[in-house]
């Protein structure tokens, strides 16, 4: 009898232990980790949201493995695993794979589970940068290629597309608007990188969940957020940061605050930029050098020559920007948040213009844009009650005012055109998501959008003030609306396999009416009434020796704005663009690939290629208007030109990523990013940037950090530049043929910080340390000389 019950008991006893449920931690930070792997040989689970897994099938007599890619494996028999409480510690990799939750699809989630290739930029890099826009915090990430008209500018480059072809995201609100142009843009100069939080980039079309535009990707930046504490205690946190950098007598002030307790928050952000001319490099070609320009005296235009031919006269600007947030948790379940931004710029040269040249003159005296103002508030609505529909909730409501101007003159004209943009955006998204069980989880939701846009333009005479009609860039009081719903399921398929699927419909209208004053334009309405579905589908693989894969295809599309269909500008010298009522949206189909691994605790290794195919491509070809293929525009006949869907595009190519930790100070970044482009007659794609790299060693001690980078961009020759890169050739160095080209360069950087306090840090940097004078591919003004940075910051709490 005895013997039966001690039998008994020692059946429950070994019943207990074997479902007994495990803890796995972070050794770190002792937080809890989802989704890691358990398998021996017979059997496999993973854990829970809490960490938390049950190995009642696991054999005692097995080894267990641990596998998580952003920690090491690890092999523990069940003894060891009781020994330790059921608690199991896991050591981060070195280098994690996309570490940092993701918002880049506008809801957080896991990133092993997402099936698009990103480029994530956390707060400690931001923090760490001396950038001056956020323009250069993209490049810096070694995968986005930047082209400047002017060094108050910063068009970014994705997979061989730009401009209007790619989505720029400020805190879940799409800037994109109306009058954004194929041609380059400098927009990014309204978003403050002194403010932001962290930024992400989603390489290749991310059309299903943003809509219009998001061909070659999305920019999605997120600002500081007012922080909530655990008490009802006022906390209040100061931080400030001062720099000057010497290329262009730059001087940075910038200040950001938080005020609040655990029901309410208040957060802000001002920051100050000075320029002046910026210097270039003095090693190298001369043939950018700028060696005259223009002033006024005694009311006569006069070409001076410059006493320093590499300080690119006609380059300063100053530029403000401000935040201000209120957050307010209204229950456990809710909360309010009020977003204010404003963002101005004082007049803008446009230098790429004024480098040009008619004859042996300088064609211009005065060509700039005048100040670019952004104001934008958005309210935010989250709620995380879950019921039948939902599990949570977000609702942003938003409105923008943007202006924007053009103001050029040419030599010994009195008169001087002027051209105004001022548009009023609105806009609401709300995004819904529902994990339906263990395996499904679904996201959608819907978005309206309306700009209405003013447009005008005078002539004024810099001599006696009067003013003349002169036609406007756009039609006046046009008007572009969009409504979309969009869907996306998430279905975890194993405990490895992860599939995405979704799909968008968007609507899109614009009314415009011409104005018959200064044309005789063959139609007088411009209409667009017009639809696109697309799509996705993608999978990620976590395979058991700890690779990760990824597979995605997608489409996305660009419809017609304002811009595209019905301005009247000069596109470049001679050449002039006309409206067509006759464009429809243009297409993109994507293929991805993705693969990623810690080939070792100290090696981390990111492969990632694409292919992307464009139909019905928006460009710009040679037209007619009423019959020729002449007009006359500010007083030169040019050619007619018009947007037309008129070409199919293939763009592909690959980039490489790598991350080594030498020692235990040391950590080397390298990147690699080859791409090519052709239309179908075999001309290239002019936003598809030569081949970049960079590499970068970085030092870290307790109270120094250092970084010493390369930077490498190949050539690209004349037969390789696009048609319209080649009637710029004044911003291009020649080749021995006399034809423009863009010359390989290479540039070396050392940026260092060091904690002289515990809330104080000094940085000094010297960016193209062998003073290299060079000029990025499709820019107009050549890159910074030798520059040597200094900057203070400190935090008060």
């Amino acid at each position: 009898m005895l013997r039966s019950i001690l039998t008994f008991f020692l059946l429950i006893y070994s019943f207990v232990s074997l479902s007994q449920n495990i803890k796995i931690i972070d050794a770190s930070t002792k937080k809890s980790i989802e989704n890691v792997y358990l398998y021996t040989k017979k059997t496999s689970t993973s854990t829970t949201n809490k960490g938390e897994a049950n190995i009642s099938s696991f054999s005692k007599d097995d080894i267990i493995v641990f596998q998580h890619p952003s920690f090491q494996n690890l092999h523990l028999t069940y003894k060891e695993i009781a020994e330790n409480n059921f608690i199991v510690e896991l050591t981060p990799q070195l280098f994690k794979i996309n570490e940092i939750t993701i918002a880049a699809n506008k809801w957080e989630q896991n990133p092993n589970e997402v099936p698009v290739s990103l480029i994530q930029i956390d707060n400690r890099a931001i923090i760490n940068s001396e950038v001056s826009t956020s323009a250069d915090l993209l490049k810096e990430s070694g995968q986005v290629f930047i082209q400047k008209s002017q060094m108050g500018g910063g068009s970014p480059m994705i997979r061989g597309f730009a401009a209007n072809r790619v989505l720029i995201v400020l805190d879940g609100v799409r800037l994109n608007n109306a009058i954004y142009r194929s041609g380059n843009l400098q927009n990014l100069l309204n978003i403050d990188p002194n403010s932001l939080e962290s930024a992400e980039v989603v390489l290749g079309p991310g059309s299903v969940i943003y809509g219009s535009d998001a061909i070659g990707g999305v920019m999605d930046f997120h600002t500081i957020k007012p922080k909530l504490s655990t008490d009802s205690s006022l906390n209040f946190q100061l931080n400030h940061k001062t720099k000057y950098a010497s290329a262009n007598h730059e001087l940075g002030l910038h200040t950001r605050y938080f005020v609040g307790n655990n029901k309410w928050s208040y957060a802000g952000n001002i920051s100050h930029s000075d320029y002046s001319d910026l210097k270039m490099g003095k090693n190298g070609s001369n043939q950018y050098d700028r060696n005259e320009y223009v002033i006024q005296e005694n009311g006569e235009d006069q070409i001076v020559k410059n006493p320093d031919p590499y300080v690119q006269e006609g380059s300063k600007f100053d530029q403000l920007n401000i935040i201000q947030k209120l957050r307010y948790k209204v229950s456990a379940n809710t909360e309010l948040q009020y977003n204010f931004l404003y963002s101005t710029t004082s007049d803008i040269p446009r230098y790429d213009r004024l480098i040009q040249y008619s004859g042996d003159e300088l064609k211009y005296a005065e060509w700039y844009y005048g100040p670019q103002k952004l104001q934008f508030h958005s309210l935010n609505i989250a709620n995380k009650r879950a019921n039948t529909i939902f599990d949570s909730f977000k609702l942003i409501a938003a409105y923008q005012n943007y202006k924007e101007s053009r103001h050029s003159r040419k030599l010994n004209s009195d008169n001087i055109s002027k051209r105004f943009e001022d548009l009023d955006i609105f806009s609401t998204n709300i995004d819904f998501n529902k994990k339906i069980n263990d395996q499904f989880e679904l996201f959608y939701g819907a978005e309206y959008l309306h700009n209405y846009l003013n447009s005008t333009g005078y002539k004024k005479n810099i001599l006696n003030s009067a003013t003349s009609p002169l036609p406007s860039r756009y039609p006046n009081h046009s008007s572009y609306s969009s409504q979309a719903s969009y869907t996306n399921l998430k279905w975890k398929l194993h405990d490895r396999w992860t599939i995405n699927g979704g799909l968008r419909y968007s609507h899109i209208w614009l009314k415009s009416k011409l104005d018959t004053e200064f044309y005789d334009f063959p139609f007088d309405d411009l209409d667009l009434n017009t639809g696109a579905l697309n799509g996705s589908i993608g999978a990620t693989l976590q395979t058991q020796n700890n690779y990760l894969l990824k597979l995605n295809m997608t489409t996305g599309f660009r419809a017609p704005n304002i811009d595209d269909i019905g301005k009247v500008f000069d596109s470049e010298p001679g050449k002039v663009i006309v409206p067509n009522k006759n464009l429809k949206p243009e297409y993109a189909y994507n293929f991805d690939f993705n693969i990623s691994k810690n080939i070792t605790p100290d090696l981390f290794i990111d492969i990632n290629g694409f292919y992307s195919i464009l139909k019905d491509a928006m460009v710009r070809r040679d037209f007619s208007f009423n019959g020729q293929t002449t007009l006359m525009y500010d007083g030169v006949e040019s050619e007619v030109q018009a947007i037309v869907n008129d070409e199919k595009a293939i763009v592909y190519g690959f980039s490489l990523k790598a991350n080594a930790q030498l020692t235990s100070n040391l950590l080397l970044n390298a990147y690699y990013n080859r791409s090519k482009g052709e239309y179908k007659d075999g001309s290239p794609v002019r936003h598809v940037p030569p081949t970049f790299a960079s590499m970068a060693l970085k030092y870290k001690s307790k109270k120094l950090k250092s970084r010493l980078s390369i930077e490498y961009n190949g050539e690209i020759a004349n037969k390789d530049l696009a048609d319209t890169e080649k009637d710029k050739a004044y911003m291009y160095a020649k080749d021995n043929n006399g034809l423009p080209y863009s010359p390989r360069w290479v540039s070396f950087n050392l940026n260092n910080s060091y904690q002289l306090r515990d809330k104080i840090i000094l940085g000094f940097s010297i960016e193209n340390i062998f003073d290299k004078a060079y000029r990025p591919y499709s820019s107009g003004i050549s890159a910074p000389g030798r520059n040597f940075i200094l900057s203070l910051s400190f935090e008060i709490k």
